[in-house]
């Protein structure tokens, strides 16, 4: 990856690596999810490994984009995401130690606040990228998961790592919407700039 300049880190944000981040996003939820359905449900300790993962990959994913315009102190909804997604990770290894109850409990709190601070890097970007509706839908849904997994978590159901991943197929499918239409939007920009 270059090194930015702090001048280029000022730069209007480019909706090619935004394109592309959201693109990214999508592939490894979608993989995450794969492997949740048909693999780690049988195979606890690569669910082990995935629940604390999925988090992890979450907050690498922050600070990258966060490093494309401006960095984590320019950007506090992505800091904050990224030292909540290291926190959570560390919290669901801890909890793999007691119950898939706790697991979804911390769970359930990660995606509450973590929803919160997408939308929030969401209406911040509508400004300059626009197309950020998906992205709002994703954190205001994201939250409302969050509460019902730590209701979840204080049932008698057997809960694992099935329970999981429809959240992040959700996600998969806010990015992929995201993408598409940015996408479409800057096809649909340049359109009339070719036909002059």
């Amino acid at each position: 990856m270059p090194v930015l300049t702090s001048g280029q880190n000022r730069a209007k944000p480019s909706n090619g690596w935004l394109k592309s981040y959201y693109y990214l996003r999508f592939a490894v939820s979608a993989a995450w999810v794969l492997a949740a359905f048909t693999v780690a449900k049988t195979v606890p300790p690569l669910a082990a490994v995935m629940l604390v993962a999925y988090p992890l990959w979450d907050a690498l994913a922050n600070y990258v984009d966060a490093q494309r315009s401006g960095g984590l102190r320019s950007n506090r909804s992505q800091l904050l995401n990224f030292v909540v997604s290291i926190v959570t990770a560390i919290a669901v290894a801890i909890a793999l130690g007691r119950s898939m109850n706790a697991v979804l409990a911390v769970y359930g709190v990660w995606a509450a606040l973590s929803g919160v601070f997408q939308l929030l890097t969401a209406v911040r970007r509508w400004k300059t990228n626009g197309a950020q509706w998906a992205m709002i839908l994703s954190g205001a849904q994201s939250a409302l998961a969050g509460l019902f997994f730590v209701k979840m978590a204080g049932g008698t159901d057997a809960i694992g790592i099935v329970n999981v991943a429809p959240y992040a197929a959700f996600g998969a499918f806010y990015f992929l919407v995201s993408a598409v239409w940015l996408s479409v939007s800057d096809i649909l920009r340049k359109s009339p700039q070719a036909a002059r």
